[in-house]
């Protein structure tokens, strides 16, 4: 409907420019807009505010000669000016039916739009250090990261999930000397016990898996634990592979899965570390000081330049996430979109300037970042801190095993990233309207159980006489439900578009709103053949639209409950 007001709103421009109203270049960046209240119509344009200085005419004598430009159209009822010359469209009930005969035509791809051209958009998420099971952080990402390719793939954009494993550094020398204790026989509270060592449950799980000689296969490789606790390099890949195939059974049960697994060791095995060092000297973009190597940052935009690589010939962690993404440059990503814990934000200044000044092209905004702020896990009024298994922190598998892959999903995804997020287990697991992902399952539930007993009462539902008798539908509630509908394109485009899949699950609680308050105010299966068949589509096309966008947040969309 949108579209249709655009192209409306265009011919009216090219009718002014014509008869010399208007300059033949004047074409700004107006918006057309729901209104807030359907009292000043369905949808408003700002058009003619912009348009009054080129013009030279007041904004409401414009505003008057673009609505008498407008070609006539059987899905616009009412067009009226207001306030200080605002274009407000009030729209036939022609064209919330038309939608509802969309929304059933079109199924599955009801919602998609075109907007990535088919271009390359690379969303990593994720990406956890393979140093023990994924926490409740690791699994808003994954949801944020899965939802996000999901919404950009509705949007036309084709794709690629990728996991950066930072299988490299500090923290896996710490995991294989944390399993190499226990393998030893020691425990986290013994004097012996490495400083930094990891002191979950799990370690001695991949000690005695390494002791046993077990064997573990991770992309297509097999790794066979050694059993000697004196071969740390052996430890250290047996742990590796251990914990990188735990975190993949727990993001397969997430209903999370990857199309590339890229490994921060194969940087510097591959030499990409190396020479993305050597391509930002010979730009001129660094110099020594101190013994150290240094990035002038504050050439892009940073408060002051960084160290590349330190005294003692060790890079700073900042180093290899710049040939990370150069590397994601060179495989055609046009858009690369990064999604990370909000405790990253101090490196992505320091990376983006990395990018700028290997002076290969690299738009100064990519790529693009969108960050997640903690999650606190509530039991009875109580946060709960602490896991077992984990030692030191509430896991994502936790999560599921308490609530299921459904309420995970939603509760991890349905609030904007940079706001911090209470998961209250409780309400989770509540089958009450309270619980908003068994609230909108529930909807969709409902329309599957009125076919159920459509048929059982000995009925049919007539698709085509529905859709021709749609005029039928005057309630209000029947009115409410087609104009929230209606609006799922549009919360699409704007959740692609802004990288927030949270639009999504706002958007599925208020079309089941909508449908639950007209379920519980109208009969559907009637003995007046037109009007059943009339509600009927409608509660069809509703059930199609809440599929649609549970597929894009990756919660289910049952059939009875």
């Amino acid at each position: 409907m949108k579209e249709l007001l655009l192209d409306s709103l265009h011919h009216a421009l090219r009718a002014l420019a014509a008869d010399g109203t208007l300059p033949t270049d004047a074409a700004p960046a107006f918006v057309v807009e729901r209104t807030k209240s359907r009292e000043h119509g369905d949808f408003a344009t700002n058009l003619a505010l912009l348009l009054a200085k080129a013009a030279g005419r007041k904004p409401r004598d414009l505003a008057a000669a673009l609505v008498a430009a407008l070609p006539a159209h059987a899905e616009i009822a009412k067009v009226e000016i207001a306030g200080p010359g605002f274009i407000n469209f009030f729209l036939s009930p022609a064209a919330y039916q038309r939608e509802v005969r969309t929304a059933l035509e079109q199924a599955a791809d009801y919602g998609r739009g075109a907007a990535g051209g088919g271009r390359t958009a690379g969303v990593e998420y994720v990406s956890a250090n393979p140093t023990g099971p994924l926490h409740v952080g690791h699994g808003r990402g994954a949801a944020i990261g899965d939802c996000l390719a999901r919404v950009l793939q509705a949007n036309g954009w084709q794709v690629k999930r990728e996991f950066y494993y930072n299988d490299a550094g500090a923290q896996i020398d710490n995991l294989a000397l944390s399993v190499q204790a226990r393998a030893h026989g020691q425990g986290p509270d013994d004097a012996g016990w490495p400083a930094d060592g990891y002191r979950g449950d799990y370690i001695n799980d991949v000690a005695q898996a390494y002791l046993g000689r077990a064997s573990v296969e991770v992309d297509g490789q097999a790794v066979t634990g050694a059993g000697d606790p004196g071969d740390l390099d052996a430890i250290r890949r047996f742990a590796v592979a251990y914990l990188r195939r735990e975190q993949n059974a727990d993001l397969a049960a997430f209903g999370v899965a990857f199309d590339v697994y890229f490994l921060e060791s194969s940087l510097y095995g591959g030499g990409q570390v190396e020479r993305t060092v050597h391509e930002l000297v010979a730009h001129g973009h660094t110099y020594e000081e101190g013994g150290a190597l240094w990035l002038r940052t504050t050439e892009f935009g940073d408060d002051k330049d960084r160290v590349m690589r330190k005294s003692d010939g060790s890079y700073t962690y900042f180093v290899p996430d710049i040939a990370y993404h150069y590397s994601k440059w060179q495989r055609g990503y046009e858009r690369a979109i990064t999604e990370l814990g909000s405790d990253h934000h101090g490196t992505l200044m320091r990376v983006k300037a990395g990018l700028q000044a290997l002076d290969v092209g690299i738009p100064k905004g990519w790529p693009e970042y969108v960050l997640h702020q903690m999650v606190t896990v509530m039991r009875s009024g109580e946060e709960v801190k602490l896991s077992k298994r984990a030692g030191s922190y509430v896991t994502l598998r936790d999560l599921i095993d308490e609530v299921g892959r459904d309420a995970t999903r939603w509760f991890l995804a349905a609030r904007k990233s940079d706001s911090q997020l209470v998961f209250d287990i409780d309400l989770a697991r509540a089958q009450t309207n309270d619980n908003p992902v068994y609230y909108v399952q529930y909807a969709h539930a409902r329309v599957a159980s009125v076919m159920r007993q459509l048929g059982e009462r000995g009925h049919a539902w007539d698709r085509a006489n529905g859709l021709a008798a749609l005029a039928r539908l005057d309630g209000e509630a029947e009115q409410l439900v087609m104009v929230e509908l209606s609006r799922y394109a549009e919360v699409v485009e704007a959740a692609g578009a802004n990288l927030e899949p949270h639009l999504i699950a706002n958007y599925l609680r208020e079309l089941a709103a909508a449908f639950h308050g007209w379920y519980n105010s109208s009969q559907f299966i009637v003995d007046d053949a037109d009007l059943r068949d009339a509600r009927l589509a409608l509660a069809n096309a509703v059930r199609q639209v809440l599929a649609n966008g549970l597929d894009l947040l990756g919660v289910s969309a049952p059939e009875s409950m």
